[in-house]
């Protein structure tokens, strides 16, 4: 997102000076590399919501930004199935609000469903065309381009460590040097609430990691998976339940399940940070998450530290996987925003400042929706008219500023 909103910015006026700020030594590292490579259809969210109108928005632009660019991707669409009797209100539910967002859904049967994909077995589903897969790290890379093409600047091993208001709007302090800029644009995903706290701003929500981990399907079981597989998701629970995605390389990901990271960029079940963990550790609202989820988070826990569990999940939906079949493979971290009440924030979370504006929550379907959402911050900056704006996209401590 840090990217799209610097590149939306020096489309829409050559003459600005952005400087986009990256803490790593190179770009997607984190959310925008380790995630499944979806481009989602935006079925699963509320109506008018800023996640509904950016992603079905999101899933045309970006499948067009690849297109016009020559970057990998393929729109094969996906399934959404129901395994048993009380799944099949709340899948009708789904297809309702795929109608409700504008969608091109078609009600399956089972018979249907295997024609799509034979080794699924299912008491009915949802075909949604419009989703596709496509290579998150090769559209970083040409935003980056493209920064550079209008002027932009670009520095990589640049972290943001402390920000000072100033008469004239902020003074960034990295670990490169200082820049004073007149306005902000915060994209810190992972640590987004922590930048803009350093802002002198408080998004009411802090972030807590889950770390989704996957198994990968050895290549002579590929076959098992021609598309995307979802089962019925909890539409009360931010998180979509274990899935099949095919990726753009042609192996197939199973995955993933959520866990509390104990490290903000926690990608192993060893990875440990003492300041994360305290800090989750001693915020009332992650409790309060916790009492509220305990059924879903034991299942969760329980797939992560046992390889049967996590295949049984898988069975419900292909039957004939064998544990066998699946290797572990890259795990990803979502920057999930809770509020102190213990709710999730389940839209995106965009706060508009003294010369600043901080997206505080962006998890799926954020890749997706990148283009408009950097359209739209673009927009709020534009109001406020800055002379010089300065990106800072930083996986780890991400600002655009």
């Amino acid at each position: 997102m840090g990217l799209a909103t610097a590149m939306a910015l020096g489309r829409r006026d050559p003459r600005a000076r952005i400087v986009l700020l990256e803490k790593e030594s190179n770009f997607a590292c984190h959310q925008s590399g380790r995630n499944s490579g979806v481009i989602h259809s935006g079925i699963y969210y509320k109506p008018g919501s800023f996640k509904a109108r950016f992603g079905r928005a999101g899933s045309h632009s970006m499948v067009e930004f690849c297109r016009d660019h020559g970057i990998p991707h393929k729109v094969c669409g996906k399934v959404i199935v129901a395994v048993d009797e009380k799944e099949l209100p709340l899948l009708e539910n789904l297809f309702q609000r795929g109608l409700q967002n504008q969608l091109k859904v078609e009600r399956l049967s089972p018979g249907q469903v295997r024609e799509i994909e034979p080794h699924v077995r299912c008491l009915g589903g949802i075909k949604v065309p419009s989703t596709g897969i496509t290579d998150y790290p090769k559209v970083c890379a040409k935003f980056v381009e493209l920064i550079q093409g209008t002027g932009g600047t670009v520095k990589l091993g640049a972290k943001v460590e402390a920000i000072r208001v100033s008469r004239g709007g902020y003074v960034l302090e990295t670990s490169q040097d200082s820049l004073e800029t007149r306005f902000l644009i915060n994209c810190a995903g992972l640590h987004s609430d922590r930048v803009a706290r350093l802002g002198g701003m408080d998004p009411e929500a802090k972030i807590v990691p889950f770390r989704g981990e996957y198994y990968e399907l050895i290549p002579e079981r590929r076959h098992l998976v021609r598309t995307l597989i979802y089962p019925v998701p909890n539409l009360n629970f931010p998180f979509l339940g274990v899935h099949f995605t095919r990726m753009i390389n042609g192996s197939v990901h199973a995955g993933p399940n959520a866990v509390l990271a104990f490290k903000r960029e926690g990608y192993h079940k060893t990875s440990f940070n003492l300041s994360d963990f305290r800090e989750t550790m001693t915020f009332g609202g992650f409790w309060k998450l916790a009492r509220k989820n305990l059924e879903e988070g034991w299942m969760e826990m329980r797939r992560s530290f046992s390889k049967a569990a996590f295949v049984r999940s898988l069975q419900r939906l292909i039957p004939e996987l064998q544990m066998s079949d699946v290797v572990p493979t890259l795990a990803g971290v979502r920057a999930q925003a809770v509020r102190p009440d213990g709710g999730m924030v389940d839209d995106f979370l965009i706060i508009k400042g003294r010369n600043s504006v901080h997206v505080c929550n962006a998890p799926s379907p954020a890749a997706t929706a990148s283009l408009e959402i950097g359209r739209a911050v673009a927009d709020h900056a534009q109001e406020m008219r800055p002379h010089t704006t300065v990106a800072v996209q930083n996986p780890r401590v991400a600002a655009i500023v």
